[in-house]
């Protein structure tokens, strides 16, 4: 997916050009993945441009810095003024948003305490990252060979860098083998999540999501599409889920900041059908929520001040 650009990016509190935002080689993130970040979207809604769930996100990366022995460099309420500013300086009203904390250019080896922690914010224009045909029809999936890393080796609820390789295996195999996206079980052989999307299950009438002992990564858009749920009467439990639910299930959709709502047509060969009911009336409120076009989620946007043109 070609990625557009933007004019300026936020590296270590200074706007710089695009091309101009680079880092040493030695870059100890770039050596042993000790990076921490986030995937965020903000939305032109009819007040102007706002960002989805941003505290949430902003929350959730200190979190994950600090499971990494890291500290913010910045506090989150500059993070936030400064997503505010690069968006409202490269003149987006939607776009997806990449706030990155790594460890930098000092003493080489896998200590890292003596290194610099950085930051840095990009925003960029984004479609849906499955595509918006997948958004419309559903996508094709396969359980990888591949297993969801676990927390007796590594730290599933963290959004760290080094971590996705995990996920980029399984994203190569999936994509080679003919699929849109693969789907990883745990290190018990329980379905666990997509390779960037939470994973939920529709049977008789009953939503069901692996939990966050399934080493998921508990996403902000889980939380939302759980809170949308049961806001329209649908409860939903959060349970171990074993492979074969997923092609027994009446409708399968991964959730995921950059996926937006998917749903899931097909898993390993075998046909669940076209987008079904449930799966349907989750993917318009949430897409509604979104866009600001919910009143009842307002509380999850956070307005971009667009600067006077006075």
């Amino acid at each position: 997916m070609h990625l557009s650009t933007a004019d300026l990016i936020w590296l270590n509190g200074e706007l710089v050009a695009w091309e101009d935002a680079k880092v040493h080689v030695l870059t100890h993130a770039l050596h042993y993945g000790t990076s921490v970040f986030e995937g965020v979207r903000a939305y032109e809604t009819e007040r102007g441009p706002a960002v989805f769930r941003h505290q949430d996100h902003l929350d959730r990366l200190e979190a994950s810095a600090r499971l990494y022995y890291m500290d913010l460099p910045f506090p989150k309420e500059r993070l936030r003024e400064a997503t505010h500013e690069l968006i409202a300086r490269n003149g987006l009203q939607s776009c997806y948003i990449r706030p990155l904390v790594y460890r930098g250019h000092g003493p080489m080896g896998l200590d890292p305490e003596q290194n610099p922690v950085e930051a840095m914010i990009a925003v960029w224009e984004w479609g849906a990252y499955l595509g918006d045909q997948g958004k419309r029809e559903g996508i094709r999936a396969k359980v990888s060979s591949w297993r969801r890393i676990s927390s007796e080796s590594l730290i599933p609820q963290a959004k760290a860098g080094g971590q996705y390789t995990n996920s980029v295996l399984a994203k190569i195999e999936s994509k080679r083998g003919g699929y849109d996206e693969a789907i990883l079980l745990d290190d018990k052989g329980h379905v666990c999540e997509g390779t960037a999307e939470n994973v939920f299950v529709v049977r008789d009438g009953q939503l069901v999501t692996p939990p966050p002992t399934a080493s998921i990564l508990d996403g902000i858009s889980r939380k939302s599409i759980i809170e949308i749920a049961g806001d329209l009467g649908r409860t939903v439990v959060e349970r171990d889920v074993a492979r074969a639910e997923l092609t027994l299930a009446d409708e399968v959709f991964l959730v995921g900041t950059g996926a937006e709502l998917v749903p899931v047509r097909e898993i390993d060969d075998i046909g669940l059908g076209p987008p079904g009911p449930i799966t349907r009336e989750l993917q318009h409120v949430y897409d509604d929520a979104l866009r600001g076009r919910e009143q009842r989620y307002a509380k999850w946007l956070d307005f971009v001040p667009v600067p006077s043109q006075a």
